[in-house]
């Protein structure tokens, strides 16, 4: 069996949604110091619909597929939708990931919900905190 399903590789040699959208109304950035992965994901807003998402990843084959899938899951969709992507249906759209790199997949969920902390920051929009959980960078398994 491949160590990586078909759905990686291409995401991974096919990207979506590569690049910065300039004045973007959300943007998160997350990272990993174990394994060194960054994540940047820019959101634009219309009515509380991501009308467009772009990422810049910096780390393995796994995370840029992860965050070119995870754009792929909440484009066009409402926040209050986007806020409910997880690191394990990410996964499951790639057809799986090795167990050793499921951390890309939780890096791609985190920076997708501080994209929307961000722009509900910006914007005075009141949120509720356990919706958004501490980043990667301070919970106990990076460390």
């Amino acid at each position: 069996m491949a160590l990586y399903s078909e759905k990686v590789m291409d995401h991974f040699r096919n990207p979506r949604n590569v690049g910065q959208i300039e004045n973007a109304d959300g943007v998160g950035e997350v990272g990993n110091p174990v394994c060194g992965d960054i994540m940047k994901i820019y959101l634009k807003i219309d009515g509380g619909v991501i009308t467009d998402v772009k990422f810049e990843t910096f780390g393995c084959g796994s995370a840029i597929a992860s965050s070119s899938m995870a754009t792929e899951l909440i484009k066009g969709k409402p926040l209050s939708e986007a806020l409910t992507l997880t690191n394990k249906a990410v996964t499951e759209a790639l057809d799986g990931l090795p167990a050793h790199k499921l951390h890309c997949s939780v890096l791609a969920e985190e920076a997708i919900k501080a994209a929307v902390k961000d722009y509900y920051e910006k914007n005075g929009i009141a949120y509720d905190p356990k919706d958004f959980p501490a980043s990667c960078d301070t919970c106990e398994h990076c460390h």
